[in-house]
């Protein structure tokens, strides 16, 4: 199959194609009996924490006071704890809780049980494909495993998690 000479088609059908799959995969999330903007914050917290609010808003896109209140919400459901911070007392720490942790990495399992039935599907070939496919993606979101690794990628250009491990780098 040759891939469509137009990049700007390209990236349309892969964000469209995104969009699908997500909204497959979220179907999985239901069970966990936590709204979507929880499930995110959590995960952020759980796969790129602690964090401070403020980080955990920057890479969640959403103002302070709407942070805020999510956290709140988080901590009052047992999922996360919140903790001074050692050397200056104005900043507090998000951890995520036991519980949190849990629930997120077990909602994560579903999702991904959910996806591996339907990759089962496809040929051999098809799934070859399909691993390029998603290296080349990685490569151009700078996951946050990448980010772990020690990724030189700017924070302009690293999204969610990565984005929060990216600053605190610089620290």
């Amino acid at each position: 199959m040759t891939p469509p000479a137009d990049p700007t088609a390209l990236a349309d059908r892969v964000h469209s194609a995104a969009i699908h799959l997500l909204r497959l995969l979220r179907k999985q999330d239901a069970a966990t009996g936590i709204t979507p903007s929880r499930l995110s914050a959590l995960s952020v917290v759980v796969f790129a924490g602690p964090v401070t609010l403020g980080q955990l808003a920057q890479a969640e896109q959403v103002s302070a006071p709407t942070m805020t209140r999510l956290v709140v919400g988080l901590e009052k459901d047992g999922l996360i704890r919140r903790e001074r911070d050692v050397t200056d007392a104005r900043v507090v720490w998000i951890h995520p809780t036991a519980k949190g942790d849990r629930i997120l990495r077990e909602g994560r399992r579903r999702r991904v049980a959910e996806l591996a039935r339907a990759l089962e599907q496809l040929s051999p070939r098809e799934v070859a494909e399909l691993d390029r496919g998603t290296q080349i993606i990685e490569q151009i979101t700078h996951r946050p495993t990448a980010a772990l690794l020690g990724s030189t990628a700017s924070p302009r250009a690293a999204t969610g998690a990565s984005r929060v491990l990216a600053q605190r780098r610089k620290r």
